[in-house]
């Protein structure tokens, strides 16, 4: 059986293999990017019907091109954002290889490289970057067990409403996907209770700008450490009917019932912790810290910006708060589905290198694998908040890219001394 040689190859063709596409090109890096679907296939296929982008389209999108059919203000559905990528590919010339699945990477014995078994045959590389992302295997909590009698989905496989059964629904989880799903089950007349853990609630939009332009302005975007106990806090935000700040008390006014985080699961009961309150709260002081290094900005500056009194205003409590349900009787609440809004873990084990801790989490620095000639992109914190977000991806591809370039330097220097004649 043959050997296909390639200089780079880069796993996956999402946002981040498309970026590393684009900055190994730039470099003269010869590669390949295989992706097992389609390019940008979880935008299509593991995301509900409704889903628009998080962030603004002048914001999350790469420098080289707009989004075609939404404004720079608007918010591009997913199939837009995934057209994107498909036409963004094009434009670059990316050399990608859809529907061919990497099964397993291994260094080579005694001499440079990787082999690399994939489902299209066997291929050999200098350097491999793994641009996966984070979002690889959804995670369900260990809680109701499959066999309990009531529906139990991901939030990566929820798709609408219809989908679910009649009845009502409980939505495990408080960020972004989590808030938008119970929010449109909600509005589609289900029964729904949400179970709201710790989250940070920025504004969508104050004074005029999207808070994707105050995190950026204000420096939060380049924080490189996530601050002590906030690396896996959620953030409630919507692109969701033009874009909206998230008001967990707006929700509970429309009807939908608030709970605390999701603790233990027996004989058909859902218990829930007694911090329902806290966290809502918690959500609060973030959102008027926000506020205040923003005003504190534009009076610094001198900006233009229109004062939005409105934005710190908190309305009182509702019901379920302030007398939270610690206990839920399942089928007397008439729940018929959860959906866990629970987040992913990652899955390397096709990539059989020493680049791994104990717990199975990548060692790198700035996507520089610990593992010479590995690579990472993708990562959430890779080098700074932003990194997991289509801009952000993007910037540190380019780094990433020309560590893959200065190595392929230092090679051909020694290729090429090799080859020199010796004077005797």
């Amino acid at each position: 059986m043959s050997v296909e040689k390639v200089d780079t190859l880069v796993v996956g063709g999402g946002q981040a293999g498309v970026a590393m596409s684009e900055h190994l090109s730039k470099c003269g890096v010869p590669h390949l990017v295989l992706e097992r679907g389609r390019i940008a296939e979880r935008w299509r296929s593991q995301r509900w019907d409704s889903l628009v982008a998080n962030g603004p389209a002048w914001h999350d999108r790469f420098p080289g091109m707009e989004f075609p059919r939404t404004g720079p203000d608007g918010f591009p559905s997913k199939e837009e954002v995934a057209d994107y990528f498909v036409a963004y590919a094009k434009q670059i010339d990316a050399p990608i290889r859809c529907g061919v699945e990497v099964k397993l990477v291994q260094r080579n014995v005694g001499r440079p490289g990787f082999r690399v078994e994939t489902s299209d045959g066997v291929i050999e590389a200098h350097s491999i970057v793994a641009a996966t992302g984070p979002f690889q295997i959804p995670v369900i909590p260990p809680v109701v067990p499959a066999d309990a009698g009531i529906l139990q989905i991901h939030s990566s496989a929820y798709r609408n409403p219809a989908q679910l059964p009649k009845g009502a629904v409980l939505v495990v989880g408080a960020g972004s996907s989590g808030v938008q799903i119970a929010d449109e089950l909600q509005r589609a007349g289900r029964r729904v209770y949400l179970s709201v853990g710790p989250h940070d609630r920025p504004p969508r939009a104050y004074r005029g700008r999207d808070f994707c332009w105050w995190l950026g302005v204000l420096g939060k975007w380049d924080l490189e450490t996530p601050g002590p106990g906030t690396e896996h806090v959620t953030i409630a935000v919507s692109g969701a009917r033009g874009g909206e700040t998230i008001d967990f008390r707006r929700l509970a006014a429309q009807g939908l019932t608030l709970v605390g985080m999701t603790r233990t699961y027996q004989d058909g009961v859902m218990s829930f912790a007694p911090d329902l309150a806290k966290n809502i709260a918690r959500g609060d002081a973030n959102l008027m810290s926000l506020l205040d290094e923003a005003d504190a900005y534009v009076a610094r500056n001198g900006l233009d910006l229109p004062e939005e009194p409105a934005a710190r205003r908190i309305e009182p409590d509702p019901e379920c708060v302030i007398n939270p349900i610690r206990e839920l009787d399942l089928a007397e609440a008439g729940i018929a589905a959860i959906v866990w809004a629970t987040g992913f873990a990652v899955d390397y084990s096709w990539l059989k290198v020493d680049a791994f801790d104990e717990r199975g989490r990548p060692r790198h620095h700035r996507g520089v694998s610990t593992e010479p000639g590995i690579y990472f992109l993708g990562l959430p914190w890779q080098s700074r908040r932003g990194s997991s977000f289509i801009w952000g991806v993007w910037h540190d591809a380019k780094h990433v890219a020309d560590r893959i370039s200065t190595q392929r330097k230092y090679l051909a220097y020694h290729a090429a001394a090799k080859r020199e004649p010796v004077d005797a």
